[in-house]
């Protein structure tokens, strides 16, 4: 007997047979228990996935000389024939090649006589998108009206290209992909049947390359087999499924992550000189990459489409990169995806999406530059030259304040272990602020020193602002604007002229709760704040600023005074022009 192809030999002959498609499968079962037979049917869904299967089940068990029963018999003559495609009452058109307007006129002639022998006629017209706009007009009356002994079962790849007239007329089922590992589970079975050496990470691997379509992957299977004779080794399957080796891959998102740029270029020549479609080496690096993140995000390296020693390397880059830089990778490469599928040079394309992807790690985050670390805390940043008022050392007033305020808190508080403020924290000594003015804390008016065996923070204020933003962003970052300073077992909050937006927030109920939380919380259960009126004075009159506008008065000058804000301004080269206050949430509310 000749050889049967897998995909062949195992097509489902029952319902319970039909694999992921368990919704439309309940569905025909109670219409033809019900006996609630409809007189057109559209099975819509990408191939492979049992639209003509379904459409030949139904006809059998419609037809079955025991029926119509929820499963056809597979014994009866109808049965037998339908199987064959033998049967004169089951017509199977191919839609594609009967196509044109005198060839549906005939069809639908031929219908209305009624069944040689079965119980109904039933016409499966397949891939029914593919008909001609005159032809479904002849099709569309017999559609509508159709005798009592026919039944019409569309099948088709574009449920949108069938026009809504025929569409109304139908019952509409769409054929989801089946998951791949439902289809590994359909692999695993003929295997065991047909006797066929397979481990799991090849049947995962021909399942996920099927794409959802039981017949692709059912072929697929039939072809390794074929070339292993009867084995289906791992690494073969992941060689003739086209992907790339294993080591490439992950060479090459090793010299990604560490910014080897020789290394990703070498390896972007070498599958130009295999020869490998560029497309499709972009497409599994993607993927590639998508199996580092889940490893990354927990998931087991048994649970990956890979062979064992591949998949544990790949956990050990994966925990090594890290989350949060895989999914920026992951977004870098996919931003450049369409790129190298349109582009006319896509080996040129693709090498330069990955040379791209490989400067990500020299890249810093804006909230660290905005904080004065990152690479700027070494070196300026590059852009325009200072302005002639900032070169000659007058900086706005609103500058000056902040930076005298966080001299101040570096002279007047001490750390735990003795230092002083700017010996104690980095931010302060590192940051590009002025130096520490000499201690005047017998200086009248000077707030009383905090003790040393408070064991408060050194850098007090900008931690009662970190514990602020943690527990409401919206209040810190309006909080920042404002000066303030430590004196003995309080934060002096010092409300800025004409800033009524602050001053109502701070009167809030649920604001003042935040801020008693987060004093308790860097300063201990004795510590609190206080608003004070005006601004703190400073050490000596601000020189005027040459060929600038007024400094900005009111809100405008407290955002102005914010260290963060004031980052922006030097990194752009830019000033507050308009402060405006966006409503909404309980902020805004006394």
């Amino acid at each position: 007997m000749a050889y049967q192809v897998l995909a062949r030999k195992w097509r489902p002959q029952r319902f319970a047979d039909l694999i992921g498609q368990e919704p439309i499968v309940t569905a025909l079962q109670n219409a033809l228990t019900e006996r609630r037979i409809a007189q057109a049917y559209l099975f819509s869904g990408i191939r492979g996935v049992g639209k003509t299967t379904a459409a030949r089940l139904f006809a059998k068990a419609l037809n079955c000389e025991r029926g119509p029963a929820a499963e056809p018999c597979n014994e009866c003559a109808a049965c037998a024939e339908i199987a064959r495609g033998s049967d004169l009452d089951v017509i199977e058109v191919d839609a594609a090649t009967y196509s044109k307007v005198e060839q549906v006129r005939e069809l639908t002639e031929s219908l209305k006589y009624g069944p040689a022998r079965d119980r109904y006629k039933v016409a499966v017209l397949d891939e029914i998108h593919r008909l001609s706009r005159q032809a479904f007009d002849a099709l569309l009356k017999i559609v509508e009206e159709p005798p009592d002994h026919l039944v019409f079962i569309f099948a088709t790849t574009e449920a949108d290209a069938v026009p809504a007239t025929v569409l109304s007329r139908c019952q509409e089922f769409g054929f989801r992909r089946v998951p791949a590992e439902r289809v590994a589970r359909h692999l695993r079975e003929i295997c065991a049947a047909e006797g066929i050496a397979a481990g799991d990470p090849a049947l995962r691997l021909i399942a996920r390359a099927g794409e959802g379509s039981v017949r692709d992957a059912v072929a697929l299977l039939d072809q390794l087999a074929t070339f292993g004779s009867g084995t289906v080794a791992d690494e073969d399957a992941a060689r003739l499924l086209g992907g790339l080796d294993a080591g490439l891959l992950h060479g090459l998102l090793g010299a990604i992550l560490e910014s080897r740029r020789d290394e990703v270029s070498r390896a972007a020549r070498r599958l130009e000189d295999e020869g490998w479609d560029p497309r499709q080496a972009f497409v599994h690096l993607l993927a590639y990459c998508r199996d580092a993140l889940h490893l990354a995000m927990g998931r087991a390296p048994e649970e990956i489409d890979l062979p064992a020693d591949d998949a544990a390397a790949l956990a050990a880059t994966a925990r090594g990169a890290g989350y949060e830089n895989l999914l920026r990778l992951l977004n870098q490469l996919l931003a450049s995806e369409q790129t190298v599928r349109r582009s006319e040079a896509p080996f040129l394309a693709l090498e330069i999406a990955w040379l791209r992807a490989a400067e990500l790690p020299k890249l810093t985050r804006i909230e660290e530059l905005l904080a004065g670390g990152g690479a700027t805390a070494a070196a300026p940043p590059a852009g325009p030259a200072p302005t002639p008022a900032r070169a000659a050392g007058h900086e706005p007033r609103a500058a000056r304040s902040g930076r005298a305020g966080a001299a101040a808190r570096g002279g007047r508080i001490a750390a735990a272990d003795g230092r002083s403020g700017a010996e104690a924290s980095p931010d302060l000594a590192g940051a590009g602020t002025a130096p520490r003015p000499p201690d005047d804390d017998d200086a009248p008016g000077a707030p009383e020193p905090a003790a040393a065996g408070d064991r408060v923070p050194a850098d007090l204020c900008a931690a009662f602002d970190e514990e602020v933003a943690r527990r409401k962003p919206p209040l810190a970052a309006h909080l920042r604007a404002a000066h303030k300073e430590a004196a003995g077992d309080r934060i002096l909050i010092y409300l800025p002229p004409g800033d009524e937006i602050l001053r109502r927030r701070l009167a809030n109920g649920d604001n003042r709760r935040v801020l008693d939380e987060a004093a308790r919380t860097v300063g201990g259960a004795r510590f609190g704040w206080e608003p004070r009126e005006g601004a703190p004075p400073l050490d000596g009159p601000a020189p005027p600023e040459p060929d600038e506008r007024p400094a900005p008065a009111g809100p405008a000058a407290a955002v102005a005074g914010d260290p963060a804000v004031q980052r922006v301004l030097e990194l752009f080269q830019g000033r507050v022009e308009e402060v405006e206050e966006v409503g909404g949430g309980d902020d805004d509310r006394p």
